[in-house]
């Protein structure tokens, strides 16, 4: 892919804020959305904090060197769950999300470590192509049922309508001629025309139906900006300290037991397993977008680095464990800007974000439609980013067809394990078969 933006690259900065805006509107529905579906108080604007604060630690880490930012982990969500349901008290449950997280990185570090002294070749041997290709692509496609669910759906009645189908494919319309026929600017930004555009769409059509009285057109929710000033106009209307994590956690450290941190170390550090080989899977995506493999320079081990203390700095805040993003990866594809500067400007973005509550507000009040019509080309630059992988293995071979076809098949069919607390899903349950069916074959036919 010939990229806009390089790696190093330094767009002017006037451009850079608009570039790292983008960013932040790729990866904000979902990392907001982990403390939603959590909920026991968890703050969406901590949440924020932590995923800026988190990529700036791995911006660090990794030498400048990798464009990907971290937000809030899906994978962890069962963990975090528990973490409240099994504890005493609410501030304990806060104090379960620090440690998850802490145990989590500390399964990354040695990881890391471990690869420092190893090297990569045996995660070349155990992830080649031919696994890692239709992996990557099943992460795209594990999301598609969301974005087609997201196109159909008003915020404001919830229910699924013509008028939001047809806002998400205004939306995604509009996305796709900026990124195809736009100047060079509009290209760059192809993410936020089509927001731009499905918004305005969707709030005409709201206007209407508010005034017809027709709920299937009444596709904006306007209510989290009405809240702000049901009070008047003051201050903490504008401005307000996120509720961080770590401020609810003082009150139950008291309660901390051996049972209870037992317990964490239980729910979390299987999921890092697994999580662990989607950090190789995304990035071994983004490498291939840029050209350069990331798992060589800066290194594996310095983004496993990066991701596990990210992690751990991210939740201390924002009470989320992170994971590189594939909806940032997705981005950078779209907009061919892979340029760092512009993920580090992306997390300050985050961070300041965090504390204004209008900007928050109005984020919230766009369309899960208007973002379902994104999210179809963000989803599917992903599939298709991890099927171009596949460009130079024969899938005349037996031995690779076999291996595409049962990743894609598990993937695509949605085939997840639960032990417990342990979500495997269905990209970690997918990448394991097709590494068992991979070397399976292959002792076969080392033997024969």
């Amino acid at each position: 892919m010939k990229l806009i933006y390089d790696v190093e690259a330094k767009p002017v900065f006037k451009k850079r804020l608009v570039f790292a805006f983008q960013q932040v509107l790729a990866i904000m529905a979902a990392t907001i959305a982990v403390p939603l579906i959590v909920k026991n108080g968890m703050s969406t604007s901590a949440a924020l904090f932590g995923a800026g604060v988190g990529t700036l630690v791995y911006i660090a880490f990794t030498h400048k060197k990798s464009p990907v930012f971290l937000g809030s982990s899906f994978a962890f969500i069962g963990s975090m769950v528990s973490a409240f349901s099994t504890a005493a008290s609410v501030s304990l449950g806060y104090v379960g999300l620090i440690l998850g997280a802490f145990f989590a990185g500390l399964v990354y570090v040695l990881f890391a470590i471990l690869i420092r002294f190893l090297g990569t070749k045996w995660v070349s041997t155990l992830l080649p192509p031919v696994v890692i290709g239709p992996t990557v692509a099943i992460i795209g496609l594990s999301l598609a049922a969301n974005a087609v669910n997201d196109l159909q759906t008003t915020n404001l009645t919830q229910v699924h309508s013509q008028w939001a189908i047809l806002c998400g494919v205004v939306t995604l319309i509009a996305t796709m001629l900026a990124s195809t026929n736009g100047n060079r600017t509009l290209r760059l930004i192809p993410f936020i025309i089509g927001i731009t555009v499905g918004y305005i769409f969707a709030m005409i059509l709201t206007f209407i139906g508010l005034s017809t009285g027709i709920e299937t057109m009444q596709i904006i929710n306007f209510q989290p900006l009405m809240d702000l000033f049901k009070d008047g106009i003051q201050f903490s209307s504008f401005f307000a300290m996120p509720s961080f994590t770590f401020l609810e956690a003082a009150k139950g450290l008291k309660d901390l037991d051996f049972a209870y941190t037992a317990s964490i170390f239980v729910a979390y550090v299987p999921v890092a397993l697994v999580v662990f080989a989607e950090h190789i899977a995304d990035h071994k995506n983004i490498s291939s977008i840029i050209e350069r493999d990331l798992l060589k320079d800066p290194g594996l081990d310095k983004t496993l680095l990066g991701d596990g203390v990210g992690s751990m700095v991210g939740a201390f805040f924002g009470g989320c464990a992170n994971t590189t993003y594939g909806e940032s990866v997705a981005c950078v594809a779209l907009s061919k800007n892979a340029s760092v500067s512009t993920i580090l400007l992306a997390a300050i973005e985050c961070i300041f974000i965090s504390f204004l509550h209008p900007f928050v507000a109005l984020l919230s009040t766009i369309p899960s439609c208007v973002m379902g019509g994104v999210c179809m080309a963000l989803y599917g630059f992903i599939a298709v980013s991890g099927l171009k992988m596949l460009k130079n293995v024969d899938l005349d071979v037996d031995h690779n067809l076999y291996v595409v076809s049962a990743i894609l098949i598990a993937g695509i069919g949605g085939l997840s394990l639960n032990f417990g607390n342990l979500n495997l899903t269905s990209v970690a349950c997918a990448m394991l078969l097709g590494i068992l069916v991979n070397r399976i074959l292959k002792y076969r036919a080392a033997v024969k």
